[in-house]
Parts: C-alpha cells; sequence; structure tokens
C-alpha cells in the first residue's frame, strides 16, 4: 500500500466518524476530539464542526505529507 492510499484510507475513517474528531485552528491537524492541546503546535483552539472536520481530512487525503510528525524524530 502507497502512503497515498494510506492517508486516503485514514481520511475516509476519519469522515465516516467525524463527530469523534476535531481540527486544530493553529496547524490544521485532525485531533481526537478528546484533545486539549494539539500533539503538533500545542495549540489549545478547535473546530469541532464535522464539516470542517469531514473537509480537512478530505484535503489531507488528497496529498502527500509535508508537516513533520513525532514518528518522523523517532
Amino acid at each position: 500500500m502507497s502512503d497515498s492510499e494510506s492517508r486516503q484510507d485514514k481520511a475516509r475513517k476519519i469522515a465516516a466518524s467525524a463527530t469523534s474528531y476535531k481540527v486544530c485552528e493553529g496547524c490544521d491537524s485532525i485531533v481526537s476530539l478528546k484533545t486539549v492541546l494539539c500533539p503538533n503546535c500545542h495549540s489549545f483552539r478547535f473546530d469541532a464542526s464535522p464539516t470542517r472536520v469531514i473537509a480537512q481530512a478530505q484535503l489531507l487525503g488528497s496529498r502527500e505529507q509535508n508537516s513533520v510528525t513525532a514518528s518522523d524524530l523517532m
């Protein structure tokens, strides 16, 4: 499975349960609804509307990763 397929699969899963996620307003990452601080940019402002989560999942799922994540630093 290529990275883009994996990202698309993750995006579909997130979109299917959009009410379990929210979008960080600092860096546009998608995080769990229970998250208090964004693990990537430490922002505490989020948009939890399902419409925003679905749109962001579709956007992120359609392109290559261009941000550094914690797993990239290991």
